[in-house]
């Protein structure tokens, strides 16, 4: 992927390779081309040059609904949900079930409940507002409602800056427990020691160039 701004060559032919079942981190200091990298992923920034090929088909996200509509679902570092709203609302919000013509709360409340159970494990009062559980909390909710969307790509933005070691060794079982079940997961931390504790393969770019897939 080639990627220019005014001034600026962001990626010069960077490539990554990605597959089922495997956690790779993207690594680099700032600058080197990975928030571009996943903007043009994710759809938020269209390339200069270059192809995806995901699931084996060229692909190019027009926008990141467009993205997740793929299959390729985006973790920010800063939670971007409704902290006023529910956890089920959040985790539903646009695809909440109806009855009736009104929305089914019930049953709204259930598969919320469902969807963090059965994916992470998770056991919360999906009725309360977000923003009344800790950051590694909603963490889980903007991982359940991305994969409650079929992501079969997840990509993760410092996922763990604004936790605590606790909460960074329970986001990681999660991770492992949804690689060892075949989802592709591109991580992108500034934390060496999670890069080596959690994934298996890392890309690194330097000043928009590709170094090296290991």
């Amino acid at each position: 992927i080639s990627k220019a701004f005014p001034g600026v060559q962001a990626l010069d032919d960077v490539s990554l390779t990605l597959k089922r079942g495997e956690i790779l981190c993207l690594v680099g200091e700032n600058g080197a081309g990975k928030s571009t990298l996943m903007k043009v992923l994710t759809g938020v920034d269209q390339p200069d040059a270059g192809k995806i090929i995901f699931d084996g088909s060229e692909i190019q996200a027009k926008s990141p609904q467009h993205a997740q509509s793929l299959g390729i679902s985006t973790v920010y570092q800063e939670i971007n949900l409704c902290i006023n709203l529910s956890v089920a609302e959040n985790i539903l919000l646009g695809r909440e079930p109806y009855k009736f013509g009104r929305i089914d709360w019930a049953r709204m409340n259930t598969l919320a409940r469902e969807t963090l159970r059965n994916l992470l494990g998770v056991e919360i009062d999906v009725t309360q507002a977000l923003g009344s559980y800790t950051v590694a909390i909603q963490q889980m909710v903007a991982i359940a409602r991305a994969l409650d969307i079929q992501a079969r790509l997840l990509v993760l933005d410092e996922p763990t800056s604004s936790l605590d070691a606790t909460e960074v060794a329970g986001l990681f079982r999660v991770l492992r427990a949804l690689r060892d079940q075949g989802l592709a997961m591109l991580f992108v931390t500034h934390f060496l020691d999670q890069v080596y504790e959690l994934t298996d393969w890392i890309t690194v770019l330097r000043n928009g160039t590709f170094v090296g897939q290991y």
